[in-house]
């Protein structure tokens, strides 16, 4: 039997004069993860760590205290008493103080899930009341709370028969995408590999189901941990075992031989009547005539002749 999940927040969603008591749960669970220690090897014992200060050695607990560095050998300090003075009490309530459209929040900004369900049958009905006028607007509520003396920017909106809160990133905390992608080129592509291209992407279209993917490096290593446990052999991977190489490989031609052969294999759609040689919705095949009027085969006929007459003049130089 699954253990109940324990509360994380307790407290008030208000909307309004409307005071709802909702309890917060986390809608996500640590994974157990297998962690790896540091060992000394000869001796077989584990690395541990000292709290050290330059020129001094190893110091007190009670003699450490926060600082802020102002440069690499100055620090403002603050004393545990001075913290406790600013640190924002948890407050009891959640006001919903704006809506918005769901798409209107970037995602960059979503941080952590929690689930809220009203905090016993009273509750009930000033819940249901917030969750249907969400879910019937098409709208996400915006509200700030205070949790273990942080302050977080969170949005509500209807999840089955509950509600989600997930907290929000401030925006300060989001990197501008300036610093990444300008340096992106401008390209104009060829009509027929954004056509290959969505066609793969078509064919390999299904719904989203989360227990479809498996962390494979954790069973891989949980699976040497246990073979190594039983002293057996341990199986080194074999070469050209998935990893890519650093080969320079033609665009167009990858994306063909996806369509034609390479695309077969993964979880398209069936029954999307698209083949590797057949129709598409657009009418356009991979044989067949591309938006130009040309054939892929016509070309990669021409392509082979051109190829032909190279390799001729080099032989004659």
């Amino acid at each position: 039997m699954a253990e109940a999940p324990r509360a994380y927040w307790k407290g008030q969603l208000r909307l309004s004069l409307v005071a709802v008591p909702v309890t917060l749960f986390a809608a996500t669970r640590s994974r157990a993860a297998l962690r790896l220690h540091q060992i000394h090897k000869p001796s077989g014992k584990r690395i541990r760590y000292e709290k050290v200060a330059a020129g001094v050695g190893p110091v007190d607990p009670d003699e450490i205290v926060r600082g802020f560095a102002l440069d690499k050998e100055n620090y403002v300090l603050i004393e545990p008493e001075e913290l406790d003075e600013i640190r924002l009490e948890s407050r009891d309530r959640i006001d919903l103080v704006q809506f918005v459209d769901h798409r209107e929040i970037d995602p960059r900004y979503f941080d952590r899930p929690y689930y809220m369900a009203p905090q016993d049958d009273s509750a009930a009905e000033g819940f249901v009341v917030i969750r249907e006028a969400l879910r019937d607007a098409g709208k996400v509520g915006l509200g700030q709370m205070a949790m273990r003396g942080k302050e977080y920017l969170a949005a509500i909106k209807p999840c089955g028969r509950g509600l989600l809160l997930e907290t929000l990133r401030y925006a300060d905390e989001v990197r501008d995408t300036d610093q990444v992608f300008d340096d992106i080129p401008d390209l104009d592509i060829e009509g027929e590999m954004l056509e290959l291209a969505q066609e793969l992407i078509e064919r390999k279209s299904k719904p989203f189901d989360a227990d479809a993917f498996q962390d494979s490096y954790a069973e891989a290593l949980r699976d040497l941990i246990e073979r190594k446990r039983k002293g057996k052999a341990v199986v080194e991977a074999a070469e050209g075992d998935g990893r890519g190489g650093g080969q320079v490989i033609d665009l167009m031609e990858a994306l063909r031989s996806s369509v034609t052969g390479g695309g077969k294999k993964g979880g398209g759609k069936k029954g999307s009547g698209k083949s590797a040689s057949g129709s598409s919705a657009s009418g356009k095949t991979s044989s067949g005539k591309s938006s130009s009027g040309k054939s892929s085969a016509a070309k990669s006929s021409s392509g082979g002749k051109a190829g032909s007459r190279t390799a001729s003049r080099r032989k004659a130089s």
